[in-house]
């Protein structure tokens, strides 16, 4: 093929642009083409009642539906797509967002050099189309406009007929009275077709190059003009051959028109053609399906995920289940505690995966927590003043009715302390401290928190504490938020503005603080020095379920490993699945330091300890180190009454009787009074929730009451 110099070009030649404007549109009889114009020429002619005649003909030209479908976005923290969502026919069809003004300027100089000043039918255009194909005796090019493109599009109309062009050109001049220049080519970078089920340039964009449209290349703004004219025969994964040279003929128009340099043109010309179609993007594919169902009808929907550490999460994620193979799946929830937003979260290891049920949202799912429940029993017995991190307390063989539960390595350690109870996640002393709190008020802080708890039959037992019911992880981080903010909880959501902190606190910042420092002393599992993250792992029974929770200062984050479908997986424990993904989770987020402990806190060691913390009695026995009271008047706390209930900010006034001074008086576990000479005392208010006020004489005999400050 003999390639000839176009004029004004002066380095190497380029293929010369069809000046005409016509690149493989619509293809009609050149007599039937010239009737047409003749027609327009003779409205012109008579002019001004068949002027008025032809307006009143546009004006009645009945407009299609101009309101075009796009498929719904889920969109990342930082505004970029997170997945799209195909309109209701099964097209790719996006709006068109933030499009290169260089794609713009190459689109008008191909297919429409008069756009912004036309009326919807350039005249010149249809008198060069005519005079070529007079002169060549076919059609040479053809003279539709953008606007008459637009047109054909949202009707779907016919190229070949003529009967189809008029009609387009009557549509294209009524659509010039109803919208603007910019809503016209709005409507085109929409419908543009580029093969199979793609339209509009954004998806194509997407499709070919795996970006948005706000920054292209020459190469690329080209090949995204050039397609739309014949999408399947230039289609680049078939025909590259073809897709390059259209490409190439719009860059030597651009260059031409000035658009771009000759420089930049040719440099263009050398790039070759993408010959692969990307997928479209799916970052949390599963969260951005439950959005779009709890949002029909929404076009956008912004999300508090932060792309950049949801890739992360979902490469952890997807590792850690190949690694295990057997149809093991996982699941994690990411969030900032402080502000309860969401910032990563990934349902399934692999959303394709058919044999590890990829298509189930893990992070909804109900199952057992295993023993990650165990700490809020703990905060709660702290909070009540009945126990103490440093409290003695037994691991032996202990019968609760017909239950009696076992270590999860069938062993007993004997006379330990809380600290080390919760550290090395013994039953036994959970379990005890669970009978004395009490199960019903258990279930009742933990829905306080977020988590709600699904049980068999109404009422909560002791089993829970050890799994005995189902939750979601994303209500496990829920709780756990809980914990990492001194006790008072936050709903987490994924969309902005959603979060809200929660009325109620799940227990006083003295014990939430303990609860963490305790859980802050367990060796991390991959080497990680300790201190710097509080967390707990769970494994359910029968090896079903494998868990790990925690947080520092500033992030919380829950991860689950198993199959969905309930199968044990054996040798599937929390400490060796879950928590290595969580502290790799935790070594790409910033380090916050956990809080320091609150200045109530009684930090001593159990010899320095009131004698009834010393060692744990539950209720009808007597504490091992507390001496009984000689006289016969026993230590009673008289008021507020146990369960009182009082609707005051102002301080408490409690009394107590008998017993024998002097008195020492706590709230939740920390002294609020002490040497008192008299049994009575003015306590300081804590705040609403539930609260324990316990009074303690010289003989270390205590009595308590439980109340509820509104």
């Amino acid at each position: 093929m003999v390639t000839k110099r176009c004029k004004g070009w002066r380095k190497r030649p380029l293929p010369c642009p069809d000046r005409s404007g016509y690149h493989g549109g619509d293809m009609i009889n050149s007599r039937r083409f010239s009737r047409i114009v003749f027609a327009l020429a003779a409205v012109a002619f008579f002019g001004g009642g068949l002027r008025d005649a032809f307006d009143g003909w546009v004006d009645r030209t009945e407009l299609p539906v101009l309101d075009v479908a796009v498929g719904t976005e889920v969109l990342a923290r930082d505004g970029s797509l997170m997945r799209a969502f195909q309109v209701a026919d099964g097209r790719w069809r996006l709006a068109p967002g933030a499009v290169d003004p260089l794609l713009i300027k190459m689109l008008t100089a191909w297919e429409d050099r008069r756009f912004e000043d036309h009326a919807g039918v350039d005249p010149m255009a249809i008198l060069r189309a005519a005079g070529q194909a007079v002169t060549h005796g076919r059609i040479v090019s053809g003279g539709s406009t953008l606007t008459m493109q637009v047109a054909r599009l949202l009707e779907e109309g016919p190229t070949g007929e003529w009967q189809g062009k008029l009609r387009q050109m009557r549509l294209a001049l009524a659509l010039e009275r109803h919208l603007s220049k910019a809503q016209i080519m709005d409507l085109y970078l929409r419908l543009a077709p580029y093969g199979a089920n793609v339209e509009g340039v954004r998806a194509a964009s997407l499709l070919w190059f795996g970006k948005e449209p706000r920054r292209l290349t020459p190469a690329q703004a080209a090949l995204l003009v050039a397609l739309p004219q014949s999408p399947e025969r230039r289609r680049p994964d078939r025909r590259p051959e073809l897709a390059k040279i259209a490409r190439d003929r719009v860059l030597a128009t651009a260059a031409e028109a000035g658009v771009i340099s000759q420089g930049d043109a040719e440099a263009a010309m050398a790039e070759p053609v993408p010959t692969i179609r990307r997928a479209f993007p799916s970052v949390a594919p599963l969260l951005a399906a439950r959005l779009v169902r709890a949002n029909p009808g929404a076009l956008r929907i912004e999300t508090t995920i932060d792309p950049r550490i949801q890739r992360r999460a979902e490469a952890l994620i997807a590792k850690a289940s190949r690694a295990q193979g057997q149809k093991v799946s996982a699941a994690l929830v990411l969030a900032d505690h402080r502000s309860g937003e969401i910032l990563a979260e990934v349902g399934t290891a692999e959303w394709t995966a058919g044999q590890s049920a990829g298509f189930i949202d893990m992070t909804q799912a109900v199952r057992s927590p295993g023993s990650t429940l165990k700490p809020f029993v703990y905060g709660l017995a702290f909070d009540d003043g009945i126990a103490h991190p440093e409290t003695l307390i037994e691991d032996r063989p202990t019968a609760f009715g017909s239950w009696q539960p076992q270590n999860f390595d069938n062993k007993f350690r004997g006379t330990v302390t809380l600290r080390q109870a919760l550290i090395w996640s013994l039953n036994i002393p959970v379990v005890k401290l669970a009978q004395e709190v009490g199960p019903v008020r258990i279930a009742q802080t933990l829905e306080r928190g977020g988590i709600h708890l699904r049980m068999q039959g109404a009422t909560p037992g002791l089993a829970i504490t050890l799994g005995g019911a189902g939750v979601t992880l994303e209500e496990l981080a829920t709780g756990y938020a809980a914990l990492a903010r001194g006790g008072t909880g936050i709903t987490l959501s994924v969309q902005p503005g959603q979060s809200q902190p929660m009325l109620t606190p799940m227990f006083g910042r003295v014990a939430a603080w303990q609860v963490t420092n305790i859980m802050s002393q367990g060796l991390p599992p991959t080497g990680t020095p300790s201190g710097r993250v509080a967390w707990k792992t769970g494994t359910s029974y029968g090896n079903r379920d494998a868990l790990a929770v925690g947080y520092n200062g500033g992030y919380v984050a829950a991860v689950w490993m198993g199959r969905p479908d309930g199968t044990p997986v054996p040798g599937a424990f929390g400490g060796e699945l879950a928590a290595p993904v969580l502290f790799d989770l935790f070594d790409i987020l910033p380090v916050i330091a956990l809080p320091p402990p609150p200045p109530e806190t009684l930090t001593v060691p159990n010899a320095a300890l009131p004698l009834p913390l010393r060692r744990f009695a539950q209720a009808g026995q007597a504490s091992a180190t507390a001496a009984r009271p000689s006289a016969p008047d026993a230590l009673q706390f008289t008021f507020p009454p146990d369960g009182a209930e009082l609707d005051t900010t102002a301080a408490i006034t409690a009394k107590a009787r008998g017993g024998r001074a002097p008195y020492t008086f706590l709230v939740n576990g920390a002294p609020a009074a002490v040497a008192q000479m008299q049994p009575s005392a003015s306590i300081a208010n804590p705040g609403p929730g539930f609260a324990r006020l316990t009074v303690i004489d010289a003989d270390g005999a205590s009595a308590s009451a439980a109340i509820r400050l509104h």
